[in-house]
């Protein structure tokens, strides 16, 4: 599991990026704006390409011919870093669960970041054909996706025959699990809703 590891941008980079994109968007070329702004093209490019720190009133000149408020220009430069989290194929954590003594693998493809634990997803791998399964029951919402494999699934008195790329989704406080492994290996993307409080 990993988080983005890409530094911050260099506030030159960010304003130079800024105005690039702006006058890009406009499809306006760089000597136009250059000259209407009163600086020469090799600046523009300069500023563009964060080759050059420059003034403030440089920037509020560009932001002029660019019609764009010089607040805007600086509006995302210090915005707190985005809390992805990165998941690389076959790095989920591995868990146990109930059910892991039975051939089954449990990878938690992410982890809450502070008190409260909305939303839990698992690849789940059984590869065992075994009669023995185990049942669960816990509060709010489960969804399932069967990426491999074949199988019959038990929600409360309900059995629903699940074959690759068959999704199903029910309330988790009933007991459920797997009635019969038809086909393995089987691979299953399990994502539990707590709901937030």
């Amino acid at each position: 599991m990993s988080t983005a590891n890409e530094p911050r941008l260099r506030l030159e980079q960010y304003l130079g990026l800024q105005i690039k994109r702006q006058r890009l968007a406009q499809s306006l070329k760089l000597a136009d704006v250059a000259r209407i702004a009163g600086i020469s093209q090799g600046m523009l490019s300069k500023i563009e390409n964060a080759q050059v720190s420059t003034s403030l009133d440089t920037l509020s000149r560009l932001c002029d011919v660019l019609g764009m408020p010089m607040s805007k220009l600086f509006s995302q430069y210090d915005q707190a870093d985005g809390n992805a989290l990165l998941v690389k194929a076959g790095e989920g954590l591995e868990v146990v669960r109930r059910g892991t003594d039975k051939g089954h693998t449990y990878h938690l493809l992410n982890h809450s970041r502070g008190p409260k634990k909305n939303v839990e997803a698992y690849m789940v791998t059984m590869d065992d054909a075994s009669e023995e399964f185990p049942t669960f029951a816990h509060p709010g919402t489960e969804f399932l996706h069967l990426l491999e494999g074949e199988l019959v699934y038990r929600h409360g008195n309900q059995l629903y025959h699940m074959q690759a790329g068959d999704s199903l989704t029910f309330d988790a406080d009933t007991p459920h699990g797997p009635e019969q492994l038809v086909q393995v290996p089987i691979r299953l993307l399990s994502i539990m809703n707590y709901g937030g409080e």
